[in-house]
């Protein structure tokens, strides 16, 4: 929400996209250095709008009597764009402030005695509209200015939050432990979300969080989740051991899942895709029909999420997911924020330098939309012919090259042949490289056939709309004791699933 702005002219002419409420905006520092590297795009559906999109209204208030609530946004007047907190916590008790049960604990491969970290952090911004979204993930070790508290991991800004405000309460005469437990969540929670808002430049309308028991009970209520692995992996430290491959994990196999960052090529870098593809793959499902049009799994996901969820206390959310019933996965894009040094020297250990101001421009250039990227020769159009029987496979492909700013030209069918590639016309190679780098690096050729100016895309029964993320390091660091870490992996949306590291 821009206070006093149109959505139209929003963060048009200015660095951040609009003032966070507290601390104020710092500075800009004088020509920061130009981010290189690929973006990584990946369409998800926020939980929060997942989890209510379809409820019809006594579903929503059956939900609603049982549901934790926080006092953690201001709900100023809203232009009509929402920027939602979906965090993931790592804490040992439910949404409302009870201990987890030793064997609950066990089943999660977690223990009562550790601190309440944020292993998952992601900003959505949905415009007016409700038509789109789009969204940054924060790398839990993101070394950056904590309200309050200095410099520290971003994962760490919830427990110091809380551990201040649990310091100033010891002597308040409260006796319930839940009771206290709420209140020093309640100050965690504002502690991150001032520490995102200061980072971002954006004022956070509404928050939502699960915790580890959640996670675990969604994803059984859901009757599990799809995901894939380009290796098998097995880590004693998150409990993961799994098989290469596709497969459905559920309960503490998912968990393990979204929290392994050892063994991983690229570590913690590696863990924010799997969380990431990890939500594709549930908005997959839930999107497909299975879940909220099922009474029996229906019933079960709200008690799961009555367990486990926490909204700020002002969010309609049946209204909020009324304006999102025509949103797709595809319609949803999600970057990691820019990283300056995956392998920062801090006192707080190895942790990922970002830039301020390289934030606060990719946040804006996302919400506004990128620029539309010239062509090099001139009226260029690149032509996509499937020879699938994937339906509307085609379509997609094109949308996504007019996204990149490229004249799209015939779409249609083909005869069917095994391998995809990219033909051109002579004189054009460059051109059709740049085609061939935005879906894996398919094979380029010259073709006889192709029209002068034209690109042509085949798609054979060897293409995938998401590629698997490719590691390709011209400069390597390492990682979590020996992974190493290279380019950021390619786009992933809800549309299929993709298999990750």
């Amino acid at each position: 929400m821009v206070r006093g702005e149109s959505s139209r002219d929003r963060g048009r002419n200015r660095p951040p996209q609009r003032r966070p409420r507290t601390p104020p905006v710092r500075a800009r520092r004088p020509a920061p250095r130009k981010r290189h590297g690929a973006k990584t795009a990946l369409a998800v559906l926020s939980a929060a709008t997942l989890l209510v999109t379809g409820y019809g209204w006594s579903n929503y208030r059956d939900l609603q009597q049982g549901m934790a609530t926080s006092k953690v946004t201001e709900h100023a007047t809203s232009d009509g764009a929402t920027d939602i907190l979906l965090v993931g916590a790592d804490s040992r008790t439910d949404a409302h402030g009870n201990p987890l049960p030793d064997d609950v604990l066990a089943e999660l491969n977690t223990s009562a005695n550790e601190a309440t970290l944020t292993d998952s952090i992601i900003l959505l911004h949905i415009p007016d509209d409700g038509s789109s979204a789009v969204g940054f993930s924060f790398p839990r070790d993101t070394f950056v200015d904590i309200p309050g508290h200095g410099q520290h991991k971003i994962n760490s800004a919830f427990s110091r939050g809380k551990d201040s405000a649990t310091a100033a309460t010891d002597g308040s005469g409260t006796a319930d432990p839940a009771e206290l437990e709420r209140r020093g969540a309640d100050a965690g929670r504002q502690t991150l979300l001032s520490t995102v808002e200061e980072l971002t430049g954006v004022s956070v309308d509404h928050y939502a969080e699960v915790n580890l028991l959640g996670f675990s009970r969604i994803t059984e209520s859901v009757g599990g989740v799809p995901v894939c692995l380009n290796q098998p992996v097995s880590d004693e430290l998150s409990g993961a051991d799994f098989s290469a491959g596709e497969q459905t994990v559920s309960g503490g196999e998912a968990l393990a899942f979204v929290r392994q960052r050892h063994g991983l090529p690229r570590g913690d870098l590696d863990r924010v895709v799997r969380q990431q593809a990890f939500l594709a793959g549930l908005t997959q499902k839930m999107l497909s029909g299975g879940v909220l049009a099922n009474p029996g799994k229906l019933s079960d996901l709200i008690g799961s999420l009555q367990q486990s969820i926490v909204l700020d206390d002002g969010w309609d959310v049946f209204s909020f997911a009324q304006r999102l019933r025509g949103l797709a996965g595809g319609a949803v894009r999600f970057s990691t924020i820019p990283i300056e040094d995956p392998a920062y020297p801090t006192p707080d250990g190895e942790a990922v330098k970002v830039d301020t101001d390289e934030v606060r421009d990719a946040v804006n250039q996302a919400i506004e939309g990128p620029a539309p990227q010239a062509t090099s020769g001139g009226d260029l159009a690149v032509d996509v012919l499937n020879t699938t029987e994937r339906s509307g496979l085609a379509q997609r492909v094109g949308t996504r090259i007019e996204d990149e700013g490229l004249a799209l030209g015939e779409t249609g069918n083909a005869p069917a042949r095994d391998t995809s590639v990219v033909r051109h016309a002579p004189g054009s190679d460059e051109q059709a490289a740049r085609v061939a780098a935005m879906f894996g690096d398919l094979d380029v050729e010259e073709g006889a056939g192709v029209p002068p100016g034209h690109v042509q895309v085949l798609l054979g029964a060897d293409f995938r709309e998401h590629p698997a993320p490719r590691m390709a390091p011209p400069s390597k660091v390492q990682l979590d004791g020996g992974g190493e870490s290279g380019q950021e992996p390619a786009t992933i949306t809800a549309d299929d699933v993709p298999c990750v590291n």
